[in-house]
């Protein structure tokens, strides 16, 4: 009986032997770096292998990655992570090449983001294990360094930054106005006497030298007789200088020159004067009625050439800085559906409205068919910016906090830097960067609120464990 149990306790003995050879005879890898239950779910056959550094590649054979380490077997039924592979390593991870270098676990961060951290791993109140921290993650340069899965994940993006034209629109509204320039009134400067007018109204296109008005006045007659007699005079009438000044009476009277140069054509005084329009135009305003009597000063017809109009329009005084003189700017009306009016910034006044905020910008416009009305209501479309090219990133990539401005720019390797910024023009969805990034600079313009968020949750931490440190 004693020679049996030493027997079985022999074959027993040789049998475990011959076991741990085998299993020291095993290669090495980071699925057997832990002797659990699992050793035995990933002897069974792997159904695919995946990259060793935990980056989105796969193969269904067995593979080598460019570093050289074999790709990890993955056994059916074992959960698939696509976190970065060091965020599961244990305190130092070998490598397949034979070298002895690792990375080394520094401490461990609350899950949840809350300021704690520990040097072993434990898990919070909610069962959730901590994150391990490793060396070089967490650098005094304020960087932040994420890991290939999360950066894959939130959708970082990068994009570097160029150099651009950034042309920005001005929108303002507005009306149209009369050229100042272009208007003219008919008063008289004696007393005077309407005898007839001629079939215009108020709103009647009229030309220059266009017949308007019959009117007597006793003090143009008194001066073109006195000059009448002066040019027929026998004693006088040779001489031009002497009857120059009879004439300058008649002109300061405003008599048209064409009735003067009849006068002089037919040495006779007339009883009424024709009175004409000044310029083409529009008849705006008459006052003339047959019969009436006129003061001097009283005005009679007013007629404006409304060929070339102002268009006016209110700019708020944020946009001022980007409004100069010759711009170019395009006016549509809010009547006249389709059609463009091209002009320029002609003036910009000086003054800024104390109610409204804004200051009027004047633009002179074209108006050959007279489709631009006075009053009518417009809107302009003024195209600001230069016309050099400036270095610009997407509007997305600047975090701006209202006191300060900043970009992340990528370092490479997952990590990133924080950079303030000085910003300057924007426009078409890019703002100009005058300092902080160079040309061709690598800049994170995609899920950047989320690096943001990381950083500001290391410095927590950092000084939280600062604080914790003996000194």
């Amino acid at each position: 009986m004693n020679r049996a149990v030493l027997a079985g306790t022999a074959a027993a003995f040789i049998a475990a032997a011959v076991g741990g050879f085998i299993v020291a005879q095993r290669p090495m890898t980071h699925a057997l770096a832990l002797a659990t239950p699992a050793d035995a779910q990933e002897a069974r056959a792997p159904i695919y292998y995946q990259d060793p550094d935990g980056k989105p590649a796969y193969s269904l054979t067995p593979k080598r990655a460019a570093s050289g380490r074999d790709y990890r077997a993955v056994p059916a039924g074992a959960d698939v992570s696509f976190e970065d592979l060091t965020e599961t390593m244990p305190m130092s991870e070998p490598v397949s090449d034979g070298t002895d270098t690792s990375r080394k676990i520094k401490y461990y961060r609350n899950p949840m983001g809350l300021p704690d951290t520990s040097p072993t791993p434990k898990k919070d109140s909610m069962g959730m294990d901590y994150i391990p921290v490793f060396d070089g993650d967490d650098s005094d340069d304020g960087s932040v360094k994420l890991s290939p899965g999360k950066i894959q994940r939130t959708g970082v993006k990068s994009e570097p930054a160029t150099r651009r034209v950034i042309r920005t629109t001005i929108r303002a509204p507005g009306t149209i106005q009369l050229d100042e320039r272009r208007i003219s009134v008919i008063s008289m400067r004696a007393e005077s006497w309407v005898q007839k007018v001629a079939d215009v109204t108020t709103g009647t296109k009229v030309h220059s030298g266009q017949p308007l008005m019959d009117i007597y006045s006793p003090a143009i007659s008194s001066a073109a007789a006195e000059y009448v007699a002066t040019i027929t005079s026998k004693t006088t009438g040779g001489d031009g200088l002497y009857g120059r000044g009879s004439r300058q009476r008649i002109m300061n009277l405003d008599v048209p020159d064409t009735v003067i140069a009849e006068i002089e054509k037919s040495r006779i005084v007339p009883i009424s004067i024709a009175w004409a329009a000044p310029r083409d135009g529009i008849v705006l305003e008459r006052n003339a009625i047959e019969g009436m009597r006129a003061q001097p000063g009283d005005i009679l017809f007013r007629i404006a050439d409304t060929s070339l109009v102002w268009a006016m329009v209110d700019v708020a005084e944020r946009d001022l800085g980007a409004i100069a003189v010759g711009q170019p700017v395009n006016v549509r009306t809010r009547s006249l559906s389709g059609r463009q009016f091209a002009g320029k910034v002609n003036v910009i006044y000086p003054q800024v409205n104390r109610e409204t905020r804004t200051t009027r910008v004047r633009i002179e416009l074209a108006n050959a068919d007279l489709a631009l009305l006075p009053d009518m209501y417009i809107d302009a479309s003024i195209e600001t910016g230069s016309v050099d090219p400036l270095v610009s990133v997407p509007e997305s990539a600047v975090i701006d906090t209202g006191t300060r401005q900043s970009v992340f720019i990528d370092k490479g390797q997952g990590r990133f830097e924080p950079r303030g910024v000085e910003l300057g023009r924007r426009g078409g969805g890019y703002v100009e960067i005058r300092e902080g990034v160079a040309d061709g600079e690598p800049v994170v313009i995609s899920a950047n609120f989320l690096i943001d968020a990381e950083s500001n949750l290391k410095a927590a931490l950092k000084g939280f464990s600062d604080a914790r440190s003996p000194q």
